[in-house]
């Protein structure tokens, strides 16, 4: 378990953007396990935790130069830089500092990474319903059940929408718009986004409720996708466990991060690859600005430069 800050204003803070600004759970313990880790820091280097208005750029970039000396990794280190941003912005907003340090502390560079994603012949198997596994090919990937159904209906809603594990295990059945062939999301920052679904989406979803209903005795009300023995939502490893597990046993892909965020990068990067508009695969994915989403042209480039090399005599 991740300790958290004693600090009285950290304390505030952390509860101030769990209730007020709904960051996830996983961001709040997070950001409270950064600032424990920056108050330690200060006792220990600073004979005690100096106010707050004395705390300055000096004191912040002494604390990541230690941390980049123990090798944590530049991402690590980012989103320890993030939550002392949102913590400061706090403090000045309820007038304890007149400016945030923050100002004068540059965040360390991140070599950026291509997503990994499923290729279309990995996904084409998952639409059909066959193992990809040499000497298996006819067996099928999704039990005829309603686990199978359950597993089956999670993968297609994360590939054929693009929605966060955490948006589809809160997704309510209300938010099918079965007349406009569309689903509402609530993404971060308890943003809504609209996406289309196709129609044999919508009927599989369609046919799920009807079986979860006629199954399970108990339901938890209004949930879309529920767990398939006891109808109870869905919980973030239950859902990792099920993507992590098809894609390793059935050998739909070869690369080595199999979870549930792999779809979202898939269906952003076949998107990307058969023409879709940049700015409205941002919105599908409900980014926040456009750098997040630009990544996915890299891998666009990626297969230019496979083609160009199959294909140019000279390449």
């Amino acid at each position: 378990m991740s300790k958290q800050p004693t600090h009285p204003v950290a304390v505030r803070f952390l509860a101030y953007i769990a209730l007020e600004k709904r960051y996830s759970a996983h961001t709040v313990a997070a950001y409270g396990q950064d600032l424990y880790q920056f108050f330690e820091y200060l006792q220990a280097q600073y004979d005690g935790i100096p106010e707050l208005s004395a705390i300055s750029h000096l004191h912040i970039r002494s604390w990541l130069a230690a941390l980049m000396a123990e090798q944590q990794q530049a991402r690590t280190v980012n989103r320890k830089i993030s939550a002392l941003k949102s913590f400061f912005k706090y403090t000045v907003r309820q007038g304890l500092v007149l400016q945030t340090p923050m100002v004068k502390v540059t965040a360390p560079k991140i070599s950026r990474r291509l997503p990994g994603f499923i290729d279309e012949k990995g996904m084409q198997a998952v639409e059909d319903n066959r193992s990809m596994r040499r000497g298996q090919e006819d067996l099928p990937i999704f039990a005829d059940d309603l686990e199978g159904q359950t597993h089956r209906l999670i993968f297609e809603l994360l590939y054929h929408t693009g929605i966060r594990l955490s948006e589809l295990i809160n997704l309510q059945e209300r938010h099918v718009d079965a007349a406009n062939l569309t689903i509402k999301v609530l993404g971060k920052g308890n943003k809504e986004r609209i996406i289309p679904i196709s129609r044999e989406l919508l009927q599989q979803v369609q046919a799920y409720s009807a079986r979860k209903r006629k199954e399970l005795e108990e339901l938890a009300a209004g949930v879309l996708i529920v767990n398939h023995r006891n109808g109870r939502k869905l919980y973030s490893k239950y859902v990792y466990n099920v993507v992590n597990g098809y894609l390793s046993e059935h050998q739909i892909t070869t690369i080595t991060r199999k979870s549930p965020h792999v779809l979202r990068h898939t269906f952003a990067t076949h998107l990307t690859n058969n023409g879709a508009d940049i700015n409205a695969i941002k919105e599908l994915l409900g980014h926040s600005s456009l750098a997040a989403t630009q990544v996915y042209t890299h891998n666009t480039i990626e297969k230019l430069k496979d083609v160009f090399k199959q294909a140019h005599p000279k390449a």
